[in-house]
């Protein structure tokens, strides 16, 4: 059975970015903008999807998600510019 584990980025309507995990980012994606997921993204609807990693498991998204919340706003930039396009797959 494959595995759904995704690191996603979305772009809010301020213009900030929100990091997070999901095992099905579209779901995930809608319920933001119903105004019921994450508190950040609440007030900065509608969101957008930016981009999505595919990980093999939980874990190493959750990894990949906390590492992009750690950069800065302009290596978030470089990194998303450097993926712009295509779904990692790791």
């Amino acid at each position: 059975m494959e595995s759904n584990h995704f690191f996603y980025v979305l772009k809010c309507s301020d213009g900030s970015y929100y990091a997070g995990y999901s095992n099905n980012v579209e779901k995930r994606v809608q319920t933001h903008n119903d105004g019921k997921g994450a508190k950040y993204t609440r007030s900065r609807r509608p969101v957008s999807l930016l981009y999505q990693e595919h990980h093999s498991t939980k874990g190493d998204a959750l990894k990949a998600e906390q590492a992009f919340k750690k950069k800065s706003r302009k290596a978030k930039e470089r990194y998303l510019l450097e993926n712009q396009g295509r779904q990692k797959d790791e």
